[in-house]
């Protein structure tokens, strides 16, 4: 459950009233039920849901291609069902609302990367067990400043954290040490557009968590940690300390459950394993793997290709961008196979086996061709394909935000070169706040498609001059080439 608009409040509202009234109907008929006498846990049981406090942020919770996700989400939902009841999540604007949302307002539990006494307000909440340690890293761009080594060499530099944090408790700790180091705090961005500003050079340093640092480095190849400041954080949940000790108790066991059984080393590993810098396959690499590994599938995907009437050089492009042309390729994430494909994919598309080549390829380029149908045909080529590998990539819905935010701005929704400036978008609270499917990685598909309009182009270059080396007649293409969009 997630909680939308002021609609659905309403209408959650009118629901608790009506709750209400029938809980307080059954205590005037059976007066031996005190409702002051039921815990916490009663209370969130006899609800039947429990509000989880939580930030739209890739670290925490966001609605993917397959719909809700995230670590915290994860965890959370898990805690849920650990307890007989529905969670629902409510996002929370800013990080510094999280703990007065608790305390003054409907939150049972926040699920949110906390750590404790990072806040004035620890002392009235209660902390569970420590689940994820993280660091305090600040990062900068390689070639807009020389690698800081100490805190001193960071004054006279552009400085940000966000507000009510432990980075910037941890700054106002050593403001005593360093008098003249100044930062700005913010609260109306996030994480992921404080990094976004290091690498576009308009903040030379931030601080920030270990964890969201190396989920976005990947993309931004250029940024570098110059150092840990401060100790380690344990990050946990947080709930009322006014409650009964019902919550704590069921929060306690859960983790300890979980921690036995092997479920929460393999949802850390699944969300932050494969986060070591992104490796950009140049062209070098990409012309080695054509000579070595396409001709074992080529074939494959010209019949693929043929079958619903796609350019087999965009499907291979798409495969390498995906695995390398590994057909036994596998992500933390449960993305397995040549074409990547999720197992919620691979069984719309009826792929029993998603690391035989022929059922990965055949069941990607049909799922391709799915995405490009929904988009409205008056889009012109090769806009129209981009878009589809966007939201292949993405989701369609967020593609479709995307164009709303496009249209919003002045921009044409349906040229992708106008599309792409708004994907990134989705990542910034201003926008995804708006939007009708919130929190994105914007970015990621925007890289993803160039990467892969680069790969279509040298396989339409290559094959183009094998030919004409073999004949001098130019070639007639089967499917003819997307053309570059400007």
């Amino acid at each position: 459950m997630v909680e939308l608009s002021p609609f659905a409040h309403r209408v959650q509202l009118i629901s608790g009233l009506v709750a209400a009234a029938v809980v307080l109907a059954v205590m005037i008929v059976s007066p031996g039920i005190d409702s002051s006498a039921l815990s916490t846990l009663d209370k969130i049981k006899q609800r039947g849901y429990i509000n989880v406090l939580t930030l739209n942020s890739a670290t925490t919770y966001y609605q993917d291609i397959d719909g809700p996700n995230g670590f915290e989400y994860q965890l959370a939902s898990w805690f849920a069902d650990s307890i007989g009841v529905k969670a629902h999540f409510v996002t929370v604007p800013n990080f510094a609302d999280l703990y007065p949302e608790l305390l003054f307002g409907s939150g049972d539990i926040v699920a949110a990367g906390l750590s404790d006494g990072e806040s004035d307000f620890s002392r009235s909440v209660v902390y569970g067990p420590a689940y994820y340690q993280v660091t305090n890293q600040v990062l900068y761009r390689k070639f807009n400043a020389d690698r800081p080594r100490e805190v001193s060499e960071l004054i006279g530099g552009s400085f940000k954290v966000i507000g009510g944090t432990a980075h910037a408790r941890l700054l106002q700790d050593l403001h005593d040490q360093y008098p003249s180091l100044a930062w700005t705090e913010v609260d109306d961005i996030a994480t992921e557009e404080l990094i976004e500003e290091v690498d576009a050079g308009q903040v030379d340093y931030i601080l920030a968590d270990s964890h969201e640092i190396a989920l976005q480095r990947r993309y931004f190849p250029e940024l570098r940690i110059a150092f840990e400041l401060g100790e380690p954080r344990k990050l946990r949940w947080a709930y009322n300390r006014g409650d009964s000790d019902s919550l704590g108790n069921a929060i306690s066991m859960f983790f300890g459950e979980i921690e036995q059984d092997g479920r929460l080393e393999q949802l850390i590993h699944r969300h932050y394993s494969h986060v070591e810098k992104f490796n950009y396959s140049d062209i070098r690499t990409f012309t080695r793997r054509m000579r070595t590994h396409l001709p074992k599938y080529e074939e494959l995907f010209k019949k693929a290709a043929a079958e619903v009437e796609l350019d087999w050089r965009l499907l291979a492009a798409i495969g390498y961008q995906e695995s390398l042309w590994n057909p036994r390729a596998k992500s933390p994430t449960g993305v397995r196979g040549l074409m990547m494909l999720t197992l919620n994919t691979a069984k719309q598309m009826k792929v029993k086996n998603r690391l035989d080549p022929a059922q990965s390829i055949r069941g990607g380029s049909k799922y391709i061709a799915r995405v490009l149908k929904r988009f409205p045909e008056q889009i012109p080529e090769p806009d129209r394909s981009w878009l589809a590998l966007a939201a292949y990539n993405v989701g369609f819905g967020h593609v479709e935000d995307a164009r709303i935010i496009t249209e919003s701005r002045g921009g044409d929704p349906d040229r992708w070169i106008d599309v792409k400036e708004s994907l990134p978008l989705l990542a910034r609270k201003k926008w995804y706040k708006k939007t009708r499917y919130g929190y994105a990685r914007g970015w990621e598909p925007v890289k993803y498609v160039e990467n892969i309009r680069q790969y279509y182009e040298h396989l339409i270059g290559y094959e183009t001059r094998a030919l004409r080396e073999a004949s001098d007649i130019k070639p007639k293409q089967d499917v003819a080439p997307l053309a570059p969009s400007l």
